[in-house]
């Protein structure tokens, strides 16, 4: 399609606040960074949600209540939240968000695998500011696995369609992209699907072009026409990378703080509706404009705003 749907990863569930001050972590400053992501041409916003007086990555789904349903009083955005989570955290809690909110779409993790933060401890990089917690999170993920087994997944699937959502299916190898292909046989997703490859997770694949285009060919070669896809790009410069790989090639973007901090190399990003600008920007070089939610909706099958539970 000519129009691109852009994706703002709002705050993560892995990333900490002392990393970087843009980084939103009370309700009110999450729906304040995803409206303006909005208005920056944000299609759709991906939530995690923080402990309001520490920012630890947080499950507590009456702090997702109210931050989705500030954010669907305010603006017409597709609201996306995690079942991934944070670490910690098991698949009741951080899949909680389906029976609960019933939102139109939610992401969807298709798979196991190892989730290493500690190097980012390790470098302490001018402006990281880390309280004790935020030292011992990043380095427990030296042994952190974050589990999908096919039990758990096939869980997941019964979830989203009891919920009436749309998962976008997260896929950090290609290994996950066959995952998914077991699921569709299975009858346990619907098609068609909606992949979204996260590269640069130390422990998953690496944000490279070359292994770009082996993940899309082998989604193309396993869903054919049955496929829509995204990439995100863990890290500066490998977001942007991603984001003009995806533009050229038809597919959507996703950009955001929890995925990448950086405006450029020089400038760190001070709001999430910069790094936003920033993909409307290069969509704009390859005659590609946002799409609006209501077309985003169609494109993906989704039962609309009307229908959620919140």
């Amino acid at each position: 399609m000519e129009k691109v749907i852009i994706s703002a990863a709002i705050t993560g569930g892995m990333t900490v606040p002392g990393q970087s001050a843009a980084i939103p972590v009370t309700p009110d400053e999450i729906v304040e960074s995803a409206v303006g992501a909005h208005e920056a041409g944000a299609t759709i916003v991906h939530l995690h949600v923080r402990e309001p007086e520490t920012g630890k990555p947080s499950s507590d789904i009456g702090l997702f209540r109210e931050v989705v349903s500030g954010i669907k009083e305010r603006c017409d955005v597709i609201v996306q939240p995690t079942t991934g989570g944070g670490k910690g955290m098991s698949l009741e809690e951080r899949a909680a968000v389906l029976p609960e909110l019933e939102p139109e779409m939610a992401t969807f993790n298709t798979g196991s695998f190892n989730f290493g933060l500690f190097p980012i401890a390790e470098r302490g990089n001018p402006g990281d500011r880390f309280e004790e917690w935020e030292t011992d999170y990043l380095e427990g993920t030296r042994d952190y696995i974050f589990r999908n087994t096919f039990a758990d997944m096939e869980k997941v699937c019964a979830m989203f369609r009891e919920a009436g959502a749309k998962p976008e299916l997260e896929a950090y190898d290609v290994g996950h992209l066959y995952n998914i292909k077991y699921l569709v046989d299975r009858g346990l997703l619907d098609l068609p699907v909606h992949v979204q490859f996260v590269l640069g997770v130390m422990g998953a694949n690496a944000a490279t072009i070359d292994q770009f285009m082996h993940m899309r060919r082998t989604a193309t070669d396993l869903f054919g026409d049955d496929l829509t896809w995204s990439a995100a790009g863990v890290g500066y410069p490998a977001e942007y990378h991603l984001a003009a790989m995806c533009l050229m090639l038809g597919g959507h973007v996703r950009v955001g703080l929890e995925d990448n901090l950086r405006l450029s190399r020089a400038k760190r990003a001070e709001t999430n509706a910069e790094l936003v600008e920033k993909a409307v920007a290069l969509a704009a070089m390859f005659d590609r404009e946002p799409a609006t939610p209501a077309e985003a909706r169609e494109t993906f099958g989704l039962k609309g705003r009307s229908a959620v539970a919140f």
